[in-house]
This record gives C-alpha cells, structure tokens and sequence, in this order.
C-alpha cells in the first residue's frame, strides 16, 4: 500500500509541470485585442503554433506581432493544416495581449482570407 502512495505521488509530481506550463497568467485574458494585418510566417509545431504578423500601427509603421496558438492536434481538429496561412495572406484576428503591452498576443480567433472566423487556441 505504501508503494502505491509514493508512486501517486510520484506521478502528480511529475505532472505538475505540464499543468503549469499552460497558464495563460501572461494575457490580459478578460479582453480581446483585435489586429488586421498581413502574415509574415506560419509556424505550425508542438507544443503550440504561432503566427507572426504585419500590423500597421496608428503612425502606419509596420510592427510584427507575435500569436500563440494551440497544438497541432488541437488546430488540425479545428480544420487548420500547415497549409491554412501562407505569408502574404491578409488576416484579421481577435486575441488576448501580453499584459505588459508588448506585441504578443494568445490567439483565440482567426478569420483567413475570404474565410469565416474559427477558434485558433
């Protein structure tokens, strides 16, 4: 019986970190910021997808913002594939930023070029 206590508790322990890893404590998670702009890369990898973008900011100056997005398993069942974005591609994206306003964001929706809006995270 005690055997089976630490080997429980061995497993928690190890388990842990992959439950912290997926916090999203650094996004202002109670708003959407929304970025239409053009893509400059697609990257689409474990253990999350990101999407970088052109965006025009208000002096129009070109900034990149960088968007997290979820698994390769989570976005092929949303219907997205390496092949969804290609540079070039306009986009417009709603997405919640980096709390300390950099140019990041957690990517909750995509809408793709003459596509309709899908979950992106």
């Amino acid at each position: 019986m005690k055997s089976k206590w630490i080997l429980l508790v061995g497993l928690v322990a190890i388990s842990l970190p992959a439950v912290a890893h997926h916090s999203h404590g650094n996004y202002q998670m109670t708003e959407y910021t929304h970025l239409e702009g053009v893509v400059t890369e697609f990257i689409f990898m474990n253990p999350h997808s990101w999407v970088y973008m052109s965006v025009e900011d208000e002096n129009g100056e070109a900034q990149v913002w960088a968007l997290e997005s979820g698994s390769i398993g989570a976005l092929t069942r949303a219907g997205v594939s390496a092949d969804t974005l290609a540079p070039g591609d306009r986009i417009s994206v709603r997405c919640h930023q980096l709390k300390d306003g950099a140019n990041g964001c957690l990517l909750g929706f995509l809408t793709p070029p003459g596509g309709e809006e899908s979950e992106w995270d």
